[in-house]
């Protein structure tokens, strides 16, 4: 049995992505807020800190010096679910790394830096569909 299925990625991620803080208009077309691949693991490991340690997974980042980063886990997994029809409430997106110079995340007073800036990769993010 994989990490994905032990840990419960699925249900976790979806009620991370269902708990995001936003103030919907109600009058506007866009609809709920997307999170990082690295804004969803900052939180995974916030809620199950002792299911990341036995893992083995750090939350990821530039200078995280490992393969075993969480955030990489989860982009990658997500992506691989919803293109092959498993998962079809969550979709992904990327924005752009053209004119971002840095982009940094909060993890518990930590700073976490996007590796994807700068490399050939654009930073995956993912929603629930509404």
């Amino acid at each position: 049995m994989s990490n994905w299925q032990v840990y419960n990625f699925e249900n976790r991620i979806r009620d991370i992505l269902s708990n995001v803080n936003y103030s919907p208009n109600p009058f506007h077309h866009f609809k709920r807020p997307y999170l990082s691949a690295y804004q969803i693991a900052i939180e995974f490991n916030r809620l199950y800190p002792n299911d990341v340690t036995k893992m083995g997974y750090v939350v990821g980042g530039d200078g995280s010096n490992t393969n075993k980063s969480l955030a990489r886990y989860i982009a990658n997994e997500l992506s691989k679910r919803i293109k092959a029809g498993e998962i079809t409430d969550i979709e992904g997106a990327f924005i752009s790394s053209n004119f971002l110079k840095e982009m940094v995340f909060d993890n518990n007073g930590q700073d976490v830096i996007s590796s994807s800036l700068g490399s050939e990769y654009d930073l995956s993010m993912f929603r629930l569909k509404v």
